[in-house]
């Protein structure tokens, strides 16, 4: 999903809040007005009214209200799949709702506290409020999107008649860029080249003489959205997104739930998290400091490889990105793991390096490793965003190269502080088991799953672990 979608999808909730906000206002005012339409006269009172004060609260209360309705009523979709007739539909089944539920609670509680005619202004103006900010929010998006800002490039694969209809239909929506090859793909290779060339966002299948699993594991590997128009649907069980193109069901495989929402309460998370856990961390980190400065010679934190260049790892969709650690070991010894310690390898035949008592690592280093006290400083990179508290684990460049195509999904998502992997058993398994672990993470994300491991990887913590 792309980030603009992702920005537009959140910008509709600031834009309601203040719209509805702005009706109560107004609904406030127009209703000391005796003649708001000529004829039909109004009787007003300050006895009808709360102070200003209270009914700003109150407002702030059936906002809330009013926004949840509306996330329950799907108005916060992050792609563009809602005509704006159907989005007033929902706009009015919402308010309407909204006003129903006041009504009961003032029935309930029995007392009105203010004015029946204000709640009436209330109800029609956020109606008409809200539908205008959506529609500056339309505006405003599809001129990013005649500028190619925010446009997502398809590739239809298949020339049969259903697939004609489909790209008919795409070609006349303003967020897609349909691109096609000059000559016919008939390779998985030849794909692979033309997918990195085009920069394409999403491939959509109908019948071609490539084969759906090769195409989506291909998707996969290069993050791209993978939907297919099937004659019968035939499936793996996986995230699946069912929707229609001129009645035409189409299917939409998501390689994981961290997509839209998902991606957004997950970094919501991570900064909320990362932010407090610095908070009550930074006593810890502080003595760490100074321990390793009067323990050992050389810098407080591992962020230095032995020629002088930044320490880096690798995180989502490849990009490497500047790693932080205390450092336990002594220093100028990093590269030794593949030279003279190269023998003691517990990981042969695989990608990873885990060296068995390893002589570089300093007296506290060891407990700090043992403690996990070492990667407390990557709560830093959580907050710069290129890590998340959960996620698989943080590769180096040199063995994200070795790794098969199909290990390269794990790179779908920002790489964590911890994961399902070392919550399982940290250094001691095999590389493929670690793989399989974290991919199993991508696909069934959930927030209780994020919890889950957080509370399974303190637990293991106290309880201490094996080197």
């Amino acid at each position: 999903m792309k980030k603009s979608e992702i920005i537009f999808g959140l910008l509709k909730i600031p834009v309601d809040i203040g719209v509805i906000m702005l009706a109560a206002v107004f609904a406030y005012q127009l209703r000391a007005v005796e003649d708001p339409i000529p004829g039909f006269h109004t009787p007003f009172t300050l006895d009808l009214f709360q102070p200003w004060h209270e009914y700003i609260e109150f407002s702030t209360i059936l906002t809330v209200v009013l926004i949840t309705i509306f996330a329950f009523n799907h108005m916060y979709a992050m792609k563009i799949t809602t005509s704006i007739w159907k989005e007033l539909g929902k706009i009015i089944l919402s308010t309407t709702i909204w006003l129903a539920l006041i009504i009961a609670y003032f029935f309930i509680i029995r007392e009105f506290p203010f004015s029946r005619l204000a709640l009436g202004y209330s109800w029609l103006l956020t109606m008409i409020f809200v539908f205008f900010g959506r529609i500056l929010i339309k505006i405003i998006q599809k001129s990013c999107l005649h500028y190619g800002i925010g446009k997502t490039k398809v590739l239809i694969l298949g020339e049969t008649a259903i697939a004609n209809i489909v790209k008919k239909e795409i070609l006349e929506k303003n967020e897609y860029h349909l691109i096609q090859p000059e000559q016919t793909i008939t390779s998985i290779e030849d794909l692979k080249k033309f997918i990195k060339r085009a920069k394409i966002d999403e491939i959509i299948q109908s019948k071609s003489s490539l084969h759906k699993r090769d195409i989506f594991q291909l998707c996969r590997e290069n993050h791209i959205i993978y939907r297919f128009i099937p004659d019968l649907v035939e499936v793996q069980q996986i995230n699946i997104d069912i929707s229609e193109i001129k009645s035409i069901p189409i299917l939409t495989m998501k390689s994981t739930p961290l997509e839209g929402w998902g991606r957004v309460i997950k970094r919501a998370l991570d900064v909320f998290g990362s932010f407090m856990m610095l908070i009550i961390a930074s006593p810890i980190m502080l003595i760490t400091a100074i321990l390793i400065k009067c323990t050992s010679k050389g810098p407080i934190l591992f962020s230095k490889k032995d020629d002088g260049s930044p320490v880096m790892r690798i995180g989502q969709y490849g990009k490497k990105f500047k790693f932080f650690k205390f450092r336990t070991m002594k220093p100028n010894t990093d590269s030794l793991r593949y030279t003279e310690l190269a023998h003691l390898n517990m990981r042969k035949n695989s990608p990873l390096v885990k060296i068995k008592n390893d002589p570089r690592v300093t007296k506290l280093g060891k407990f700090l490793r043992k403690t996990s006290i070492d990667e407390l400083p990557q709560l830093f990179n959580v907050l710069a965003g290129n890590m998340s508290l959960v996620g698989p684990r943080p590769h180096l460049p040199e063995e994200v190269e070795k790794y098969r195509e199909s290990d390269k999904f794990v790179l779908t998502i920002k790489p964590g502080v911890t994961g399902i992997s070392q919550s399982q058993g940290r250094s001691n398994l095999d590389f493929d088991t670690e793989i399989r672990l974290d991919t199993y993470y991508i696909q069934n994300w959930a927030i209780w799953l994020d919890i889950k491991i957080f509370f399974k990887t303190i637990f293991a913590l106290f309880k201490g672990y094996e080197e």
